[in-house]
């Protein structure tokens, strides 16, 4: 196999990862005891594990499946965890940023929209490229941050720390793109776009006809062989110095050899040979503005098929963390040093490729095996500073791990029967894909657990819950049949796209995002309708009519409660909330459409993608965890407390502007 790399890095087949898969990290004993030891603690380590289920930990430990977790419960504490609500990930991890509710920092859903102009917006981050870079002997240095703006307000724990003296690293931290400001070390996770700016751009390049009424995300090219190649192109970021600010297009070109079952794929001076169902390492490209300036970034390739049909995946160009062409991390340099010590990796803010598995161009093995790609990388980094923590004398360490999240929300139905994706032959096959993470997150509690001294504290904890997604609901449709969503020269057709189609001076409500509904409010919207005066009356009807909708499938409550935002969030940024947050009833949530203000024919229908599982539901249905190696007096946690306790365990008093308590 011959390949020529720029990282060097081998590529890495199907068989090698799923060997990884068992990630063989010791199970040890517990090394540190509950708060009755003698001796005060000086370090506290914290393991973010986003959308660990309360009750599925709960059940497995009692099965002895959980060795560790159930040893941590039982030298300290195990409670559940309650989200923030919305409990979606964006929100909570702010809530656990900031020790704030959403009305301190400002997130309120996942997808948020300009009052202005209506339109639907990502809430964690403005990101756009910079056009200010500098190259210079084949480095490209970023000489400004351009203009990617965090949304989320309110001041990070680790940033209280520093004001007092006390050292903290965070890893992937979700909602802190660009990264606040601060000497501590920090890298930015959940909200990191990929160069292009976008969340996770893929490209698929293959010789099948392709069925464009299906393709919904990425960009697929349908390529024809010519002299027993292929050739195309990899779209990179948009080239700010040029009028229009077209595409920075980079040349692709695949000679494909079908008695090798394999592909040698050349782009810009990097040629590698894959054979069929093999990724790549990391390969750097570079993008250039012009031919003195440009910007580095990375791709990993899947060869997913070689006859009779030739396909080929390239993922999301991340950012490259050795020159990245946002900042990422603080100290700014110190995304290029991880990358010197454990190689390059996903900075992408979700590396899994889940878009590519709902879309169906990538199947379950195909993803696993990436994910867990993706997973190796993350452990890298977290067993290295780890190493560096466990030398420190005081301190505060916090890690976050994705993947069971992803691949809960990816691989739920597999694992429940009631699922419409279940498959009596094809599901079983995949039923515990969920547990094996969980106990793969089990071997890294076992592994932390024995490299920290008695004198760290430890904390495991995740952000929410999951529950089955069997239903998707439709509440723009609901809002228009009640009288409340009026809109002009309607055509029923599946997009149903009301966003330039709405009769604003005779809409009242409507909805974007996953769990937000707006009063289209005279002096605040650009076209409302409802007076500042009518504005409390109509949450309340819209709340009491919304807990009475009934699935006419079944016959049950598909909205556990509804919320007046103002009732349930205080503070400066309150002002921003969606005026309703309605909470699904488990096994129920907003569908697709409804994120964007579409609103479909259908009231409610089966969700038949392959994201099965969710959390955007009431609080109450989705439960996280909570463990920590002290005792904690209390019957739950929420978010907000923990980042009081990180203060007071440093002997910090709680932030006026703070929501949370110390559990310690």
């Amino acid at each position: 196999m011959d390949k020529k790399s720029r990282y060097g890095k081998a590529g890495i087949s199907r068989r090698s990862v799923l060997g990884m898969m068992g990630m063989t990290i010791a199970a040890a004993g517990l090394g540190c005891s509950s708060g009755s030891r003698g001796g005060a603690s000086s370090k506290l380590l914290i393991l973010g594990l986003d959308g660990m289920d309360h009750r599925i930990v709960g059940e497995m430990m009692a099965r002895g499946e959980l060795p560790n977790f159930k040893r941590l419960a039982e030298k300290g504490s195990f409670l559940p965890l309650v989200s923030s609500n919305p409990p979606q990930s964006p929100v909570a991890w702010a809530n656990f940023v900031t020790g704030k509710n959403p009305g301190g920092h400002g997130i309120f859903d996942f997808i948020m929209r300009n009052p202005e102009t209506y339109e639907p917006y990502i809430s964690m981050s403005k990101a756009s490229q910079s056009n200010s870079y500098l190259k210079t002997f084949n480095r490209t240095m970023l000489l400004t941050k351009g203009d990617a703006v965090l949304l989320r307000k309110g001041k990070a724990w680790w940033n209280t720390l520093e004001e007092h003296g006390v050292p903290a690293t965070a890893i992937s931290v979700p909602s802190n793109f660009p990264p606040e400001d601060t000497k501590q070390r920090t890298l930015s996770g959940m909200g990191t776009p990929d160069v292009r700016g976008t969340l996770g751009t893929f490209s698929l390049y293959t010789t099948q006809k392709v069925d464009w009424s299906s393709v919904r995300a990425g960009r697929v090219y349908e390529v024809k062989v010519k002299d027993g190649a292929v050739e195309s192109e990899l779209l990179g970021p948009k080239n700010y110095q040029k009028e229009g600010k077209p595409d920075i297009k980079v040349p692709v070109k695949a000679h494909i050899d079908p008695a090798g079952d394999s592909a040698k794929i050349e782009i810009q001076d990097v040629e590698l040979t894959l054979k069929r169902g093999e990724w790549s390492g990391w390969q750097k490209l570079n993008f250039a503005f012009t031919p003195m300036n440009g910007v580095s970034g990375m791709i990993r390739l899947y060869l997913k098929s070689v006859k009779p049909d030739f396909t080929l995946y390239i993922s999301p160009v991340n950012m490259d963390p050795s020159e990245p062409a946002q900042t990422i991390s603080t100290p700014s340099y110190y995304s290029a040093d991880l990358a010197g010590d454990v190689g390059p990796f996903y900075t992408q803010g979700i590396p899994e490729e889940i878009v590519a598995f709902n879309e169906g161009w990538l199947d379950e093995d195909e993803y696993l095996v990436q994910a867990k790609i993706a997973l190796s990388e993350r452990l890298a980094i977290f067993k290295l500073e780890l190493e560096r923590f466990s030398r420190a004398s005081e301190g505060v360490y916090f890690c976050y791990f994705g993947t069971t999240d992803t691949c809960s929300h990816m691989f739920w139905g597999h694992r429940d029967p009631k699922s419409p994706i279940y498959d009596t032959n094809y599901s079983p096959r995949y039923s515990r894909v969920i547990d094996g993470l969980y106990h793969d997150m089990d071997s890294l509690v076992g592994h932390a657990l024995k490299n920290v001294s008695r004198k760290t504290e430890v904390i495991i904890m995740s952000d929410h819950g999951f529950a089955p997604f069997y239903r998707a609901f439709n509440l723009n449709r609901w809002l228009a049949d009640n009288g409340y969503l009026a809109v002009k020269d309607y055509v029923e057709d599946q997009s149903g796209n009301f966003l330039g189609n709405i009769d604003w001076r005779n809409t009242k409500a409507y909805a974007i995002g996953l769990n937000s509904l707006y009063i289209n409010l005279k002096g605040r919207e650009s076209k409302g309708t409802v007076s500042p005066g009518e504005r409390d009356a109509m949450v309340k009807g819209l709340i009491e009519k919304l807990g009475a909708v009934k699935d006419p499938a079944n016959g049950e409550s598909v909205i556990h409660r509804a919320y007046d935002s103002s009732e349930i969030y205080t503070g400066r940024y309150k002002g921003d909330a969606p005026d309703i947050v309605v909470g699904y009833n488990r096994g129920y949530r907003a569908s697709w459409e409804t994120t964007l203000g579409k609103a479909p024919k259908e009231l409610i229908r089966d969700n038949d993608m392959q994201w099965s599982g969710d959390h955007c539901m009431d609080p109450a249905m989705v439960p996280g965890i909570f463990f920590c190696s002290r005792e904690v007096d209390a019957s739950s946690v929420r978010l907000e407390d923990i980042a009081s306790t990180i203060l007071a365990f440093h002997g910090i008093g709680t932030p006026p502007d703070m929501d949370g308590k110390s559990l310690f």
